[in-house]
């Protein structure tokens, strides 16, 4: 385990390829202890919570959708199983973030902020994040990401009132440029998309492949909404990179086929969290020996919330899900927000926020629970409770960033799905 006080600081990992940052928040250390075993108090009165996401429903990144909704979702439906005993129950309202060439956040996010949230969940995308971060804390709102990993967000005035549950790029590029680096490859070509996300984690991947040695040799851009990449990749080709790294969300889907028609060898292309998906409709082997990173933690970490999420969408009659990226980070912001609001006796979004580091152990004084009954427990008991999430211990800072997470290393077959890089 590597420690750091803001994410820095990581090295890449082969083999199981999981790499666990842990930090000190402010006010110290984080206290370890087993649930408290005292009855719960009475609630102290009734918690009408509620909730928007502004998830991707549409647009490039309308694959994260399901698996970030649903995790929304689940985190409900077991909060909701103990209001009986919390007092408090939980109601959600969906919203589509879409992303910046449909820009579907333009209508429902004052949608969204009319329905009068504690807290929108939401955006997965950074640089869609910062087009409603303002419209949102400025109403007083809290927005939680599961997915933004921009390092705009560890300084943005935010009036105490945005959190995440995913790491900074500052984590994943540093792993990324490693990794690369680690596998032999001295040069190495970037095709960027133009956004907060993309540039922020070039800069990352660059400083650390650099670093390691190597030389980044091309990192042409190119922006939201555009549907032709050919000058982008013959910029990139033109300079025969030992490694491409592709930087993208659904773009991906152009870039890679094209990029491999063009005689660039799978083995030596990698990807990054907003475009590490499945890919049934390539040709058979098409992306086999490509590698890719993305924060949170592989499905062997995580396969019993994986086995209750699945239950619990056949249950509620929704199509299977097909891939789980940030799920895990969607369930914990849910929980974290209920758990703060009971921590509060509050529904009011500033009375919340100012529980958040406390629940998720950024205070260093709290007893470790996993579920959202157990931590639940532990507060009504008159406790500090400490969630230990899904997705990682999360452990807020004075800035919402969570200061310990995953970035794992994966590897496609010939089905052109990823399976943890086994080196």
């Amino acid at each position: 385990m590597v420690r750091s006080r803001k994410l820095l600081g990581a090295v890449a990992l082969t083999g199981a390829a999981a790499l666990t940052l842990a930090g000190c928040a402010a006010g110290g250390g984080t206290a370890s202890g087993e649930p408290s075993s005292s009855a719960p108090a009475a609630p102290a009165g009734d918690l009408a919570l509620k909730i928007g996401t502004a998830l991707p429903v549409t647009g490039s990144l309308a694959f994260l959708g399901p698996p970030e909704i649903q995790g929304v979702n689940y985190a409900q439906s077991l909060i909701n199983e103990y209001a009986e005993t919390t007092g408090l129950e939980l109601d959600v309202v969906h919203g589509d973030s879409g992303d910046l060439d449909n820009k579907a956040y333009e209508t429902e996010i004052p949608r969204l902020l009319s329905e009068d949230p504690a807290a929108i969940i939401g955006a997965a995308s950074s640089g869609v994040s910062l087009q409603f971060i303002d419209q949102v804390v400025g109403a007083g709102v809290i927005q939680f990401s599961p997915a933004n990993t921009s390092d705009q967000f560890t300084t943005y005035e935010d009036n105490g009132l945005y959190f995440r549950t995913a790491p900074s790029d500052v984590l994943q590029g540093e792993v990324h440029g490693n990794f690369v680096a680690e596998l032999g490859h001295q040069t190495l070509g970037l095709i960027v998309l133009n956004d907060a996300y993309g540039t922020g984690l070039a800069n990352y991947i660059t400083e650390s492949f650099e670093a390691a040695g190597g030389e980044v040799v091309a990192a042409p851009t190119f922006n939201p909404g555009d549907t032709s990449f050919d000058s982008q990749i013959s910029e990139v080709l033109a300079e025969d990179p030992d490694a491409i790294t592709v930087i993208s969300f659904d773009e991906a889907k152009t870039i890679l086929p094209s990029l491999i028609e063009k005689g660039f060898d799978p083995e030596n292309l990698f990807l990054v969290d907003g475009n590490m998906a499945a890919y049934p409709d390539f040709p058979e082997g098409l992306l086999e020996g490509a590698k890719g990173t993305y924060p949170g933690p592989t499905p062997d970490q995580v396969q019993e919330f994986i086995d209750g999420l699945d239950a619990y969408v056949e249950e509620a009659g929704e199509e299977a899900l097909s891939d789980y990226t940030y799920a895990p980070e969607s369930f914990d912001a849910t929980n974290l927000i209920a758990l703060a609001a009971l921590a509060a006796q509050s529904t009011d979004p500033a009375a919340i926020a100012e529980k958040l580091q406390e629940v998720s152990g950024g205070s260093g004084d709290g007893e470790k629970c996993t579920t959202f009954a157990e931590c639940a427990d532990i507060i009504l008991g008159g406790g500090v409770a400490d969630y230990d999430g899904v997705s990682s211990p999360v452990t807020f800072d004075e800035v919402g960033d969570p200061t310990e997470g995953f970035i794992n290393i994966y590897e496609y077959g010939a089905d052109n799905t990823y399976a943890p890089y086994e080196g």
